[in-house]
């Protein structure tokens, strides 16, 4: 008897199998990174064109088509429009502004936030309740009232009105912080409590230096916006010396309202420390957004 071979099938090579599926991620890949550069640039068109204004001469200005990259390259633009307006005084008074309010508001916010989060008192999370409930005000509804007020009190044209409400907690900050704070273990509060510690050595020396990124948040934050304030000096504050550099930059446009290069120039000048900072302090930052999104309500 003949022993006969097995007859074994041989299947064919996949040889185009998996590259479809390859070739079509990186064609999503392609066409995210596309959009999203898109969408960058379309963000970052005015800063851009106010960056390649501020280093223009005065009759490339309003060329068109506009030319972005500029021939020759005029940085005299930006000694120049320092040199108009007392903008060193501005930048002063803008930097003491924004440090004493955001100073104010990471005290204020974090002593409220920590009452709110591991202290136990009576009609607690009722009175939470009704500090939440102010975010739905409307800050205009409480412009005239308040203006009124400090105008009794003769704060008119000082930075009391200005800095001395941020020592009064807020209802977003403190909420914010109050979450981060119910993220931090109480069996630590208790240690420190039964070696003899009170609440405020506790809030000083175990709660803060644990919340360093939520801090650094809401400091970020509130520089960022009290830096950028335009209504509340303008309203508050009538002797041009004490202008921030908002306020001084609105009359440095009326007074160079056709050398756009000078007022481009100033601009940048104006936005430069509020990025310098940002990118200073973006680890804190990005850290603390994420654990404050990621902490129990």
């Amino acid at each position: 008897m003949a022993l006969t071979r097995p007859q074994v099938q041989v299947r064919p090579l996949r040889t185009g199998g998996p590259r479809p599926r390859l070739g079509g991620a990186l064609l999503g890949r392609l066409l995210a990174l596309a959009a999203l550069i898109g969408l960058s640039l379309l963000i970052l068109y005015p800063a851009l064109w106010m960056v390649s204004t501020s280093l223009k001469q005065d009759a490339q200005v309003l060329e068109y088509p506009p030319r972005w990259i500029p021939n020759p390259v005029v940085w005299g633009n930006y000694a120049k429009a320092w040199a108009s307006a007392p903008f060193t005084r501005y930048a002063i008074n803008s930097l003491l502004y924004a440090l004493s309010v955001s100073f104010g508001t990471v005290l204020s916010c974090s002593l409220a936030a920590y009452g709110f989060a591991k202290l136990r008192f009576p009609g607690r999370d009722f009175l939470f309740l009704v500090l939440l409930s102010t975010m739905m005000i409307p800050g205009l509804v409480t412009m005239v009232p308040q203006y009124v007020l400090f105008s009794k009190l003769g704060w008119i044209n000082t930075y009391l009105p200005l800095i001395v409400p941020s020592f009064f907690a807020g209802a977003f900050f403190t909420f914010l912080l109050r979450q981060y704070f119910l993220g931090i273990p109480n069996e630590l509060l208790e240690a420190a409590r039964v070696d003899g510690a009170n609440e405020l050595w506790i809030w000083a020396r175990v709660v803060l230096p644990l919340a360093t990124p939520a801090l650094a948040t809401v400091a970020i934050f509130t520089f960022d916006g009290t830096w950028n304030d335009y209504v509340n000096p303008l309203l508050y504050l009538n002797d041009e010396r004490l202008y921030p550099l908002q306020v001084g930059l609105a009359t440095f446009r009326s007074a160079n309202d056709t050398q756009w290069q000078l007022l481009m120039a100033a601009s940048v000048l104006v936005l430069l420390p509020v990025v310098v900072i940002f990118f200073v302090f973006q680890k804190y930052f990005i850290e603390g957004a994420s654990l404050t999104g990621s902490v129990k309500g």
